[in-house]
Parts: C-alpha cells; structure tokens; sequence
C-alpha cells in the first residue's frame, strides 16, 4: 500500500516535470512539437534513472562510509540521461537551432537531473530505512509479546504444584483418622483445578469470578487448618464487574495463610477488602503474623515475586504492588488499572 503511494507520486511529479520542462522550452521560441518531444524524452530518461536509484534503494541499504556510492550513482545516471538527450533528440528534432540550443544547454540538463535524482535518492534512503524500522519494530514487539505471554504462562503454571503438593500432603495426612475429610477435600481439589483449568485462556477475569474461584480454593485450606483459619471478604458493590488478571489472589492468599498460619497454632483471620478508586481496583489482602518468627520481607517468597512480574509484564508498571509489615498485621496491596 505504502510502496504504491510512492509510485503514484512518482508518476505525478514525472508528468509535472516533463510539463515543466516542455513549458519552459517553449518560452524560447521553440514550436510545440519540438518542446513536448524534448519534455517527454527527458522526462523518460530521467524516470528510468529515478526508478533505478529507488529500486536500489528499495534493497539494498548503505551503511555509514557507503554515501560517496550513493553519490557516484546519482553522478552516473544524470550524465546518462545527459547523454541520451544529447544523441536521440537530433534524431527527432533536426532544427539546426534547436540543435544548437540543446548543446549549449547540456551542462544545466546534467545538473538538474542530477539534482533530481539525488532528491529521488534522498527520499527513498528515508522512505525505505522508515520501512526497516517500522517492520523491525513490529518484529521486535511481536518478539517481545511472544516472549512475555510465554513468561506469564510460565508464572500461572508455577503456582499450581506449588498449592498442589501442599493439598496432596494433607489428604494424605487425613486419609488414615479423617477418611471423609480427606474425601471432600479431594473433591474440592478437583473443582478447583477444573476451575483452574478454564482459566487458563482467560487473561482478565471480573471479581466475581476470580473471588468464586478463591473461595473453592479456601475451602481446601479450611479442611486443611479447621478451625484455626478464618476468612473475611469485604468489597465495594462496584468491584464485582472489575477485571483482573486470572488467579491473581490466589498466590497472595496462600503467602498469608503462610504466614499467618504455618508458625502459630490459635486461630487466624485472613481478610480480603476490596474497592474502586481513582480508576484503580485496589486489593488488600491482611493476615496476623508473629514477627519473631516469620519476619517477612518486600517481595519475598515465590507467591509475591510472581504477582509482582506478572503485574508488570502486563500493565509495565512496578508501582502496582506493596507490602507493610506493622505491629502484628501484614498487608499486600496490589492496584489493577481498570481500563
């Protein structure tokens, strides 16, 4: 599409030059036979040299050092259609003093066609290096967007066996004095991986879906802890049409329930609140900790450096996450732009 646009505007400036040309010859005195065969000739001639240049330059691009080439080129095709001028007008044109007119006019035809087609050289070195650049830049983006979606499948499937042995060690656990427990808890695994795998073609989820599918996976750990995990889940009425990226809390609810858990033995509350502000869905997930003994850090821990990639492969932003640690409470915060 582009490269025809280029040769309609090589068409057009080729007929105004030999319009041009046959206009000002005529202002000599010369009749217009003589003129227009003299515009057209050289208008000819002087095309199939821009053509020429173009094509070259269409496939073959100098380096730097290369220009003197580029300028020896210019230099040999006006002196070539300079020449052609010279031996095949007095073939038409037999007028002794139109004869006469063309060779005294010979050096100023070199000139301006060399100047013409150092133009046409010069726009079509820019023209075609644009090209190169864009389809380098296209091939560079899809490179990078293969690169990044592999990574993020590469983040999605990190975190089910990493939730999975857990569960699978627990009903082994209870197979043996809980037989039933271990029973629904393998059925909630089972819905829950089924829901983990639709998911996988899903890139954005809304809420209320990404929250259902939270709640399958925290009835496992329920069974798993009893009674000593509790959960609340608190959020704004216009958060449930908001999207995320899918099984984002996910990761995040098992660092807490980690951390919140794994080092005491009373009960704990994992809270999840959600709201809309500022064009931002904004998640906090809280959970109690100890921190004598758990003592965590920003971005420790594979859950909270894999949100924190996959929020900024997607969104390119690494200000959509933070963690706090006071007193006795944790919190991770992570903001989704709603776009």
């Amino acid at each position: 599409m582009q490269t025809s646009k280029l040769y309609a505007a090589f068409v057009v400036c080729g007929l105004a030059w030999a319009a041009l040309q046959t206009y000002i010859i005529h202002s000599f005195g010369f009749v217009w036979f003589i003129t227009i065969t003299d515009g057209l000739l050289s208008a000819v001639l002087l095309s199939c040299a821009c053509w020429l240049i173009n094509n070259n330059l269409r496939y073959y691009q100098p380096g730097r050092g290369s220009y003197i080439n580029l300028f020896i080129w210019c230099v040999a095709l006006a002196g070539i259609c300079t020449a052609g001028c010279r031996y095949l007008l007095p073939l038409i044109n037999t007028d002794q003093i139109y004869n006469n007119f063309l060779s005294q006019s010979l050096i100023i035809r070199f000139f301006t066609d060399f100047l013409a087609i150092g133009w046409m050289a010069m726009i079509s070195l820019l023209w075609y290096s644009q090209l190169d650049q864009k389809e380098t830049l296209k091939r560079k983006t899809e490179a990078e967007q293969l690169a990044r979606e592999a990574e993020l499948y590469n983040l999605r499937q990190q975190l089910q066996p990493h939730f999975l042995f857990n569960s699978l060690n627990s009903i082994n656990a209870l197979i043996g004095f809980k037989p039933d427990e271990a029973r629904r808890m393998i059925h909630q695994l089972s819905d829950f991986l089924r829901g983990t795998l639709k998911k996988d073609d899903q890139l954005q989820v809304s809420l209320n879906e990404e929250l259902a599918h939270l709640n399958l996976y925290l009835d496992i750990e329920k069974v798993r802890f009893g009674h000593r995990l509790q959960t609340e889940i608190s959020c704004d009425a216009l958060c449930g049409t908001a999207t995320l990226p899918s099984m984002l809390l996910q990761p995040l609810v098992e660092n807490a329930i980690k951390f919140g858990l794994y080092d005491t033995i009373g009960e704990v509350t994992v809270s999840i609140r959600g709201e809309i502000e500022d064009g931002y869905l904004t998640l906090m997930v809280q959970n109690p900790y100890d921190p004598q003994t758990s003592k965590p850090k920003k971005g420790t821990g594979f859950g909270l450096r894999g949100v924190q990639r996959r929020l900024y492969l997607l969104y390119a932003r690494n200000d959509l996450m933070e963690t706090h640690a006071s007193d006795d409470l944790y919190t991770t915060i992570i903001k989704i732009p709603q776009l």
